[in-house]
């Protein structure tokens, strides 16, 4: 291919808008153009790479027999209002209506689509296990999309759907899952982590994320520093040690006015924050919870979410501190708290004794309190904080670090929340009626784009792997006005696409410079340069990945590039 006949438009500055390492390089490379905020154009060298992307993942669909299809991207609301993701999505789903007032959406996801299908032919065991995935644009309205294209409002997502009639079937299919996206993520080069997830408005119980290690990702994943345990921080726990036992002191109640805080109550009482219990009111699907948690740890919304099985979740306003908690804002306490409130205390409350809590008293506070003080029974205590680097691993080996991560897969085991939504049921080996018990699996292809470059490039540009790269290699004549050079550049060409390369030439009438600095940024795996010494057949390969150079006889040329792009 004649560059001058591709539209690559290169930039030699790097746009004042552009954040991520992997946008600056996209735009600058002439990979991509922002059409609307959070919505790409895709031009030749960005779309050359999706579509190698597509076909790895197609090969190993294949070998998991989950079979490609497409559903539309244009939605029937009443789908989601029946599954109640509808309220859920909220403002992020795109939503119109047609000329007959019937009310429509762009799917982010298809797993009302799928199973509304699927379930009118999946009617019997025998027709079970099913898999099926699509690639395809979704949507989702983000309220600030940013860093080109790892958070966009239209994205390309491959996502795949197992339809199975037992948990056994399930099983295979979320781990054979689990395992060809081993397999895509290593064709792709990437350095990856496979992290407890969250399922969130997806529904379902085990999730399994995929995060690619970067610095720009949006994701913080805890880790542990010498076993397999990762997990994002939503879902991160680790094991605490424990507390020292103390003798029980006498509850007293003291004067802290004007003290709404924890660090003011610390400094006032001079006592640490951990020998505080820290109480935070929330509303979750309208129903009122307190939390109480040591005074140095946070809450972690996202566990809280899960363990009282809320849609929605949010802070209470002081309003709601007053009408619904009955007490006063910033000195709030479970004991006394109303039937009505839902009180759960973390974990790392286990073992405190003789510390400092609200009364649900203006202006006052306990000191030296203990669970007997304040509860008729020990309380039971869950899991719900953000964990701290440093703190041990949970499965006792190590201790936890944090790194960040760019988001690029993740599994789901639905089990029978949109089957029984639906009503997509079969009959089972004794004629009963059952619901399908679902899988769902995607894989954010346009992002990969940017996840790999942000782990592949220097300070010259892109280094793309030999699998993804637009053109394995990238032939740069000095002069093709030249008749010598141009000859042999055309020669180079067919003989390297006749062995299958993707090949690309630099015909354009630039300066050695500029078209240097242009194969550089666009990061092909190796570039031959065809200058002075064609009349002897000679030729300049360089290896973008280490910038090493070697000369090569034409004659060598087929062998030589077959054993540098092998060995990266």
């Amino acid at each position: 291919m004649k560059q001058s006949r591709m539209y690559i438009p290169t930039l030699k500055q790097t746009p004042s808008d552009a954040e991520a390492v992997s946008h600056q390089l996209m735009l600058r490379a002439g990979y991509i153009r922002q059409v609307a905020a959070g919505a790409y154009s895709y031009l030749p060298l960005s779309w050359s790479v999706i579509l190698k992307i597509e076909n790895i993942i197609r090969k190993e669909m294949a070998k998991i027999e989950c079979v490609e299809m497409n559903m539309p991207a244009f939605l029937p609301a009443d789908l989601w209002k029946e599954s109640g993701r509808y309220e859920t999505y909220g403002d992020t789903l795109f939503t119109f209506k047609d000329r007959h007032d019937r009310e429509f959406m762009l799917g982010p996801t298809h797993e009302e689509t799928f199973t509304t299908v699927m379930k009118e032919n999946l009617n019997s065991y025998k027709k079970l296990p099913v898999l099926l995935y699509q690639m395809q644009a979704k949507y989702r309205d983000e309220d600030r999309p940013r860093y080109g294209l790892l958070r966009c409002r239209e994205f390309i997502m491959k996502d795949a759907y197992s339809f199975s009639a037992n948990q056994e079937q399930l099983d295979v299919a979320f781990n054979d899952m689990e395992q060809a996206y081993r397999n895509i993520f290593d064709a792709c080069g990437l350095d990856y982590r496979i992290i407890l997830g969250d399922a969130g408005p997806m529904g379902g119980t085990d999730s399994k994320e995929f995060n690619a290690v970067a610095a720009i990702g949006e994701d913080t994943i805890a880790y542990s520093d010498t076993s397999e345990y990762s997990a994002n921080l939503e879902m991160a726990s680790s094991k605490l040690d424990p507390l020292p036992v103390e003798e029980h002191k006498a509850i007293e109640t003291v004067d802290t006015p004007d003290v709404h805080t924890i660090d003011g109550l610390a400094q006032l009482l001079n006592i640490d924050a951990s020998k505080i219990m820290k109480a935070v009111a929330y509303i979750a699907d309208e129903k009122p919870v307190l939390v109480m948690i040591r005074g140095d740890y946070q809450v972690n919304d996202v566990k809280l979410k899960n363990l009282v099985k809320a849609d929605f979740l949010d802070e209470a306003t002081p309003e709601q501190v007053v009408s619904l908690f009955h007490s006063v804002p910033g000195f709030i306490g479970p004991k006394g708290m109303s039937d009505d409130v839902r009180v759960v205390y973390d974990s790392s409350l286990e073992g405190l004794s003789n510390f400092a809590l609200g009364p649900n008293v203006e202006n006052k506070h306990y000191i030296n309190a203990n669970f007997e003080d304040i509860s008729e029974n020990m309380p039971e205590f869950n899991d719900v904080r953000i964990v701290k680097e440093g703190e041990k691993s949970p499965d006792g080996k190590g201790v936890l670090k944090f790194n960040r991560g760019i988001e690029i897969g993740h599994i789901f085991k639905l089990g029978t929340k949109f089957s029984k939504d639906f009503g997509a049921t079969f009959l089972d080996e004794n004629g009963k009626a059952k619901p399908i018990i679902m899988g769902s699996y995607g894989i954010g292809i346009s992002r990969l784009l940017s996840a790999i470059i942000e782990q592949h490039n220097d300070e010259n540009g892109i280094i793309w792997p030999v699998r993804l790269a637009p053109f394995q290699v990238h032939v740069v004549p000095i002069n093709y006005k030249d008749d010598t050079q141009r000859k042999l550049s055309d020669e180079v060409v067919s003989l390297l696409q006749d062995e299958g390369y993707d090949v690309l030439i630099d015909d354009r009438g630039e300066r050695p410079g500029v078209k240097f600095a242009d194969s550089d940024l666009m990061g092909m795996p190796i570039r031959i340069t065809v200058g002075k010494k064609a009349a002897d057949s000679i030729v300049e390969l360089k290896i973008r990945s280490t910038g090493e150079t070697i000369e090569v006889n034409k004659d060598e040329l087929v062998n030589s590039v077959k054993i540098l792009l092998k060995n990266q």
